[in-house]
């Protein structure tokens, strides 16, 4: 079949597409999404862990005794809550073999082969050089634990009535809480190490992934034995950016494998350039968007509720103004000729980075150089945010809250976040990453948001009004995947309850579909990197006005988000910043 004429363009583009949406990446990645979605469901939900019901019950039990006894989270509060959040669909052996063939390599130090392979003598040597310390904070975990009991003793003796005795009390369990924090960590990581062979079950992963994305590629125009013929290379690619990324010292600093798979592209572009035989292969969009659908299944409705209205204001209300200020701010003030490269560097730095540059570009059809621009100084600015916003909120002793609220509003990956807010604390770290899933739902709306303006104001004929299905031919069809599964996994959550944490998001979603969505995104951005090249961004780079935009824009973003958090969480809803303190 034919692409209709420029002559009735505005309705039979529309239902040339309906007919030839089987071709269609956007298409095959809700599909792809959904179907892997559904085969997690089966797998996990008919294997829950042992007396899961009866435990979750006891738990919840002891959790509301102990809230209405005493008048702060108690001892017995504590350990119910553990033994809560301690089951984990996950966990279960089943669920623990799935996941070693979804690994990606492991962290190290000095020697990169340690990502991928440990010998038992080695592994027997870091468990010997780690046991003194795990064993010292056992201990000291152990006298933290007699303190709280001690003092919280105290304070029942007075009937719970003592303020003087409970804040004690509160004291001396948190210390006991942050002494268990630390030996259940990294120490008791080291200590406990066992040798491993990732190589096997990467070959397996190579498998997997490469069979996933073979399904459509016939339909899609694509030959399958080409596709599969380059798909090693990329994946290859993926491995040693993750290999990179994994590095401590990288890592501490945020250079991780996203970064490094799209300079390793680019080198190998750019240089040797792309071998024919990859061009198949590289299938960018295919790889993140079926990635982005299944996103969408952990952005879960249930978790704005527990930060509440102030969470959505500083989400909702400063990501679009930055947006279309700094959008001006590029064609206005700094000039920025390609309104495509403007409207997706705007996107990516004032909504959640990578996902929502991808999203607006497909909306406003960027060019891929474009794309990899936006992404490329999202990286870059991401990695000095996550360092230099915590250092800051910590020097000035800024509140939690409001610091969890600012990371959260202004750096752009959702990773990046949660390392960042950890160096607040655990209410720092949950504020901060429950902002960014907040965030993270303007996926959707600010793409169609601006598939209307480009049809409207961009790439309007003078004279001739836009139909409602060239808006739809514009529209990335991947974000419907991404909100249906949102609500849909939102709404099982909200039905299934405390079972749902357990079988749902420490099943389903973190033990099968988010390994899955972790690959699919390296792949994507190895794709990215080669399918780039230097000669066609440097057009894009004249006088410095991204980088300049980016600046400009993130420095409003950072003052506007700091400023609405401010007012939401101390102004209009303290109540709500006092419960989080809680």
């Amino acid at each position: 079949m034919t692409a209709p004429t420029n002559s009735d363009v505005v309705v039979d583009k529309g239902k040339w597409e309906w007919s030839e949406m089987w071709k269609k990446e956007d298409w095959w990645a809700i599909w792809l999404g959904f179907a892997i979605l559904a085969v997690g469901l089966m797998i996990f939900l008919p294997r829950p862990p042992a007396e899961m019901h009866e435990k979750l019950t006891r738990a919840e039990n002891t959790l509301s005794a102990e809230a209405a006894r005493a008048t702060f989270q108690t001892i017995e509060w504590h350990l119910a809550n553990d033994a809560k959040s301690g089951l984990r669909a996950r966990n279960e052996p089943y669920a623990k073999s799935i996941g070693q063939w979804l690994q990606r390599p492991g962290r190290w130090s000095s020697n990169p082969l340690e990502s991928l392979y440990l010998s038992e003598e080695a592994a027997a040597a870091r468990r010997a050089a780690a046991l003194p310390a795990y064993e010292e904070a056992q201990e000291k975990t152990k006298a933290a634990l007699a303190n709280a009991k001690t003092a919280q003793a105290m304070a029942e003796a007075a009937g719970f009535q003592s303020t003087a005795l409970n804040d004690q009390a509160e004291t001396a369990i948190s210390e006991w809480r942050q002494a268990r924090e630390k030996e259940r960590g990294s120490l008791r990581s080291r200590a406990t190490v066992q040798a491993y062979n990732k190589i096997p079950y990467l070959i397996g992963a190579l498998v997997i992934t490469m069979l996933i994305f073979s399904i459509g590629t016939r339909f899609m125009g694509i030959s399958t034995a080409k596709f599969i013929q380059g798909f090693w290379f990329v994946f290859l690619l993926a491995v040693v950016a993750e290999i990179i990324g994994n590095q401590t010292t990288m890592r501490e600093y945020g250079f991780g494998a996203i970064i490094w798979a799209i300079l390793g592209g680019m080198l190998i572009s750019n240089t040797v350039g792309t071998p024919a035989f990859l061009k198949a292969a590289l299938q960018t969009e295919y790889f993140i968007k079926t990635g982005l659908v299944l996103l969408g299944a952990e952005i879960l409705f249930g978790k704005m509720l527990a930060i509440g209205l102030p969470g959505i204001f500083v989400a909702w209300v400063v990501t679009p103004t930055v947006l279309i200020l700094t959008y001006i701010l590029g064609q206005k003030v700094i000039g920025l000729q390609s309104k495509t490269l403007n409207i997706t560097v705007s996107a990516d730095m004032s909504v959640c980075g990578v996902s929502a540059a991808i999203a607006t570009a497909a909306a406003c059809r960027a060019k891929k150089e474009e794309l990899t621009i936006a992404i490329g100084m999202s990286m870059l600015f991401t990695a000095v945010m996550m360092i230099a916003l915590p250092t800051f909120i910590v020097a000035v002793g800024m509140h939690p809250v409001l610091g969890g609220a600012w990371i959260g509003g202004t750096i752009d990956s959702t990773g990046a976040v949660v390392a960042a807010g950890a160096f607040l604390g655990e209410t720092g770290m949950f504020v901060a990453a429950t902002i960014k899933m907040i965030q993270n739902v303007m996926i959707g709306i600010i793409a169609f948001g601006v598939a209307v303006y480009w049809c409207a104001r961009v790439d309007c004929v003078q004279g001739q009004t836009v139909s409602k299905m060239e808006i739809w031919y514009r529209f990335p069809k991947f974000v419907l995947g991404f909100i249906s599964a949102s609500i849909i996994f939102s709404a099982m959550l909200a039905y299934m309850g405390s079972v749902g944490d357990v079988m749902i998001d420490q099943g389903v979603l973190r033990g099968f579909s988010r390994p899955l969505r972790d690959w699919f995104f390296i792949l994507a951005f190895a794709s990215i990197g080669l399918s780039s090249n230097f000669r066609e961004m440097a057009a894009h780079f004249k006088g410095g006005k991204p980088a300049i935009l980016y600046v400009c824009g993130q420095s409003l973003n950072v003052a506007l988000t700091l400023l609405m958090a401010y007012i939401m969480f101390f102004l209009v809803f303290p109540g709500v910043t006092e419960s989080l303190m809680q």
